[in-house]
């Protein structure tokens, strides 16, 4: 078994586009101390963290004892926090999916979210649900690594890895493969649970880069750093963060003066509301805007990354097959999946009753999950008050759908490329497919007159239209597998 990248490349150099030294690629990384930022957030200041949260005390000591293992409000619960009613929806959710009655045993349902959390390097997450592994005291063995869990659990790493990086394609026989293996096998009911912890663990990685959570900190770690590995870097690139923005280096001239940008989101989402009065796009004519927006999807993102190294991760022993990562659903010159249309297999009308059956009342908890990150709002846009925002959140829980495939034939996908700056559009992708790319400057490009709550409510809807775009291909394949 290996969890390192494959070395083989026709040239093993490559010259820093900073100081044009020639720097051998996809060498071992090296350890490097960087310093801790004080705060729930690197990305959002402590203060403004303490100033908008609307969680009382009593709230937040009730979410501590029946959440949190560490017996304090965690850092991302303290980001969540921003958003009260999302906070109290996810919290129920979470909760009822790690610790009430259910087809799993507890402490599996902790294992299977550090898998899940570990196929993004989340080691936020990883070291949460260690510590709450340590707390139950069973079968510690299993901290060590996956060569040290049962056969049973070790056959979900392929689902693990579908889901987590290419959900499209999960099929039925991925299915027969987990509940026909003899004394290996999983009732349905336990896949579910499975699945849904899974999808979860992903798209909760995703907030929690998305947001830059810092990790907890270390009492043992006295002198204030972490130690990360860097990989493919030149020194040149260790405070800068080159490596991963070359994408946003050509921003396009309206994103020059942040507030006429502003000014030009307003204006755009009032013409495409008038041009939805006026003049209904055709059927013929949405399929083909969607396309245009699949293919776009392709040019936009960490394309130059591809080929390089992931850091080598503290999390890797809960990895297997580490160098299968996300694809583009749409590849430029080859044969693709079908597009997922909504309407043959929905959420609403499709996997909500199916998830609800097999593991009974997770799809209400589900549905309220979704219907809030999806419904919230405040009616306002940075400075703006009494600002309907649904237009615009909805483009982004679409592009999201759009980018694993997923198309609405109601929805005209022409409004996503009208909405979405393209230094937007990298942040979305990166933190959707491959989260632990994140950094700040790619958080710091857009919407920079924006609150960071509402950067952080982008995060949410990111991560919920994420959640269902995993469930979506995993439920169907499952009612597949079952007619």
């Amino acid at each position: 078994m290996s969890f390192s990248a494959d070395s083989t490349s026709p040239n093993p150099f490559h010259m820093c586009n900073i100081c044009q030294k020639v720097i051998r690629k996809k060498e071992k990384g090296v350890r490097v101390p960087r310093p801790f930022s004080s705060g729930p957030s690197a990305f959002i200041p402590k203060e403004e963290i303490v100033e908008a949260s609307q969680v009382d005390p009593l709230t937040e000591q009730l979410l501590a004892e029946a959440y949190s293992p560490l017996g304090h409000v965690d850092h991302l619960t303290q980001v969540m926090g921003l958003h009260p009613h999302y906070l109290e929806s996810f919290l129920h959710s979470q909760f009822y999916l790690l610790r009430m009655d259910g087809p799993l045993p507890l402490h599996c349902r902790h294992y299977i979210a550090i898998m899940a959390a570990a196929r993004h390097q989340c080691s936020f997450l990883v070291s949460l649900h260690v510590r709450e592994f340590y707390r139950m005291g069973v079968c510690l063995d299993w901290l060590k690594g996956l060569q040290y869990i049962p056969q049973r659990l070790r056959n979900l790493n392929e689902i693990n890895k579908l889901l987590a990086h290419r959900p499209w394609l999960i099929t039925k026989e991925h299915i027969q493969n987990l509940v026909k293996t003899g004394e290996h096998s999983w009732s349905l009911a336990e896949l579910v649970h499975a699945v849904v912890i899974l999808a979860h663990f992903h798209a909760l990685a995703s907030f929690v880069f998305g947001s830059g959570i810092n990790p907890q900190v270390d009492t043992q770690n006295a002198n204030g750093f972490q130690a990360v590995y860097i990989s493919n870097y030149c020194t040149c690139d260790l405070a800068s963060d080159h490596h991963l923005d070359r994408d946003l280096s050509s921003t396009s001239p309206e994103t020059t003066d942040s507030v006429s940008e502003l000014e030009a989101l307003m204006d755009r989402m009032k013409r495409l509301q008038q041009e939805r009065e006026e003049d209904e796009a055709s059927q013929e004519e949405m399929a083909t805007r969607f396309e245009k927006e699949k293919k776009e999807s392709l040019l936009v993102g960490s394309g130059d990354l591809e080929d390089e190294v992931m850091p080598t991760s503290k999390v890797s022993q809960f990895v297997e097959d580490a160098t299968f990562g996300y694809q583009d659903f749409a590849r430029r010159g080859e044969d693709n999946p079908p597009t997922f249309r909504a309407q043959d297999y929905s959420w609403e009308d499709h996997g909500f009753s199916l998830v609800n059956r097999l593991y009974s009342d997770i799809g209400l908890l589900l549905d309220d999950k979704f219907r809030t990150a999806c419904d919230l709002t405040y009616y306002n846009m940075a400075s703006h008050e009494d600002v309907d925002t649904t237009m615009l959140r909805r483009a982004l829980f679409n592009y999201v759908h759009c980018m694993y495939g997923i198309r609405y034939d109601d929805y005209d996908y022409g409004e996503v490329n009208q909405l979405l700056e393209r230094s937007l559009k990298v942040y979305i992708k990166t933190v959707t497919c491959y989260p632990e790319r994140t950094t700040r400057r790619m958080y710091d490009s857009y919407w920079r007159q924006f609150r960071h709550s509402e950067k952080v409510h982008v995060n949410l809807l990111l991560m919920e239209a994420r959640i269902q775009a995993e469930l979506l291909y995993a439920l169907r394949a499952i009612t597949r597998y079952m007619t």
